[in-house]
């Protein structure tokens, strides 16, 4: 069982999306499916068959959210340190063909979401700034075409 290095934070978001889904969803979806079947004929109720496909999802949800929590290797980037990138760094980016400032920060898979400003430690960027220090040039080939980016900053939040 392979563990899954994420943040405390992202630790506590799944748990919250677990709870969520379990004590909420999971109730509401079985009070769908009972409205449902007192509509008759199962064979034609697009509600009650909607409902079970929700059922179906909602429940495939929890069981990856429990997988991803049971495999969790929670690290706690407050308590790390240094000069080069590493998991848990927030790192300040300078794209060298157009003077852009990005901040990122490398997690865990599970917690990713670029428009947050966190990327997964799989990420090819992230593969390429690790082991990197402050004022380094990294070149990352991605889905657009090679980029080259300049080590601003390294943080540790």
């Amino acid at each position: 069982m392979e563990k899954l290095p994420m943040t405390a934070a992202g630790y506590s978001t799944l748990e919250q999306e677990l709870k969520h889904r379990q004590q909420v969803e999971r109730p509401r979806i079985i009070q769908q499916i009972s409205d449902a079947r007192t509509h008759g004929d199962l064979s034609e109720n697009a509600e009650y068959h909607a409902a079970k496909e929700a059922q179906a999802h909602n429940e495939g949800r929890i069981a990856e959210l429990e997988d991803k929590l049971a495999r969790a290797d929670v690290i706690d980037v407050s308590k790390l340190s240094g000069e080069t990138v590493k998991f848990g760094a927030t790192v300040t980016l300078i794209d060298e063909d157009t003077d852009e400032k990005r901040v990122w920060q490398i997690v865990g898979e599970p917690e990713a979401d670029a428009k947050a400003g966190r990327i997964s430690i799989t990420s090819p960027l992230a593969r390429a700034l690790i082991g990197k220090a402050k004022g380094a040039s990294v070149e990352v080939v991605t889905p657009g075409g090679a980029k080259a980016f300049e080590v601003k900053k390294v943080e540790w939040r």
